[in-house]
């Protein structure tokens, strides 16, 4: 038999799908909708990040292909509504990746990973502008539905571009300890309506960190998590849980941290 190439194999995956959600397919596949299915999505993405955090190899094989179900499976029920199918969001993505890569595809030049954002930038923006969907403002195009830390990085960056920005990363910290400052003071008083505001104000300090250093605080903060959960799994491997004191836990933490 001979070895189906990667576009049969595709076309195999959106062949699968149609089956399920055809009349006689399965129960499941054909009661769901754009709504129930959202969850799955959000749901593989972050299998995918686990999988290559861990650096699974095998696994984000697999964890690739349940996310890539995903596209499929909105394609299949938009087709079945005659809105579109998952052929014209290949169309569209090929086209966008052409559009916005001048510097590969045209006569455009772009010298240094900054130079090919900005470009990026500036062609979305010429797009949104050509369709009548320019926001009203630079950070109306950031969606207000996204996780929080994601949010605060995005319209950072929108704020830098228009030059709303520190000079350098030394500045962000003195920031830093200005918030810190502020934090102690509303902790102090006992309002926790501006605790909170203070502690918002911290976490996006930190955000603006990440960003002259070059480090995603999301993918940080996932590391962070994962580092968390090792050190913490061998504390109560080791240790009467609850029960054990403060300073049993701390020496198992120290010894898990040296490993």
């Amino acid at each position: 038999m001979e070895t189906e190439n990667t576009g049969e194999k595709f076309e195999r995956l959106v062949a699968i799908m149609a089956r399920l959600r055809a009349p006689g397919g399965c129960p499941w596949d054909r009661e769901q909708t754009f709504d129930t299915i959202k969850p799955f999505l959000l749901e593989e993405t972050y299998e995918v990040l686990d999988a290559i955090d861990a650096k699974d190899w095998p696994g984000l094989v697999e964890e690739l292909g349940d996310l890539m179900l995903q596209p499929v499976f909105f394609a299949q029920m938009a087709a079945e509504e005659g809105r579109f199918s998952i052929g014209d969001s290949l169309d569209a993505i090929v086209q966008k990746l052409i559009r916005r890569h001048p510097h590969i595809f045209a006569e455009g030049s772009a010298e240094t990973p900054e130079d090919v954002k900005r470009r990026w930038n500036e062609i979305k923006a010429e797009e949104k502008q050509e369709k009548g969907e320019a926001p009203a403002t630079l950070l109306g195009s950031v969606p207000r539905n996204l996780p929080a830390l994601v949010e605060a990085q995005r319209i950072t960056d929108k704020a830098a571009s228009a030059g709303f920005n520190w000079n350098n990363a030394d500045q962000v910290i003195d920031k830093l300890h200005e918030e810190l400052g502020e934090l102690a003071e509303a902790r102090q008083a006992g309002s926790q309506a501006e605790m909170e505001d203070e502690l918002g104000d911290l976490l996006f300090v930190l955000v603006n960190l990440g960003r002259f250093l070059k480090v995603d605080p999301e993918q940080a903060l996932r590391k962070a998590n994962a580092k968390f959960r090792r050190r913490f799994g061998h504390v109560e491997a080791y240790a009467t849980l609850p029960g054990a004191t403060m300073d049993e836990m701390e020496a198992l933490w120290q010894e898990a941290k040296n490993r």
